[in-house]
């Protein structure tokens, strides 16, 4: 049987989230690089794995190839059931998700390099008005995240109480954009507090950016 690999990009936020769930879960896997400001995710190659040309693509010991950062955790989580990434109760299952889109559905889709590399195409938007953009639509969503954080009594040290669920993966890899865009993250203290006790959990750092073979 063949090992598992990730075709993503150091920097993607999506390809994080994977990564540190396959950390996690004490996954083994192969680490197949794309560069996506050299537009590798159009290839040929690359095509044929995810024809949407977004990374990551995750192709399993058994041949079959899953994309979606989200849906690959969950899966991730179904065959490897521990650690766990959501919790078994519906409810809270429901509030570790919901916290997870405000991240994955809400601010990543109309940040990513595609979006950004638009404006710039066909609007003239330079350098400083992408990372207003950017910092625009953060806000927006964090403003409402650090009130359910702070407010909802089902936070603890992370997210949701005192394990790793999927709504950190998402939080820590937004949190490492952010520090690109120069977000100021002064208004959030309770997403401050849990991005630091993120920054502690090694799997999270073994899964960062910086610590992968085609950072630059």
């Amino acid at each position: 049987m063949n090992r598992p690999v990730l075709h993503n990009y150091f920097r993607s936020s999506t390809s994080y989230r994977v990564r540190i769930a396959l950390t996690m879960k004490g996954i083994d896997y192969d680490y197949d690089a794309f560069h996506l400001r050299r537009g590798e995710q159009r290839s040929e190659r690359f095509l044929s794995l995810n024809p949407q040309g977004l990374v990551p693509a995750l192709t399993w010991s058994d041949g079959h190839v899953y994309t979606q950062s989200l849906s690959i955790i969950e899966f991730l989580d179904e065959l490897v059931p521990e650690p766990p990434l959501l919790p078994k109760d519906p409810v809270e299952r429901q509030r570790v998700r919901s916290l997870s889109q405000i991240v994955a559905v809400d601010i990543h889709p109309i940040n990513n390099l595609r979006v950004l590399a638009y404006l710039k195409d066909h609007f003239s938007a330079d350098e400083t008005a992408q990372a207003e953009w950017f910092r625009h639509w953060v806000a927006e969503a964090f403003n409402a995240l650090e009130q359910r954080l702070s407010g909802e009594a089902e936070t603890g040290r992370y997210c949701h109480g005192d394990t790793v669920t999927m709504a950190d993966l998402c939080l820590a890899a937004q949190l490492t954009n952010n520090k690109r865009f120069g977000v100021d993250m002064q208004p959030y203290p309770t997403i401050r507090r849990i991005g630091a006790a993120l920054d502690e959990v090694e799997a999270f750092r073994r899964a960062a950016p910086i610590n992968q073979p085609d950072n630059e």
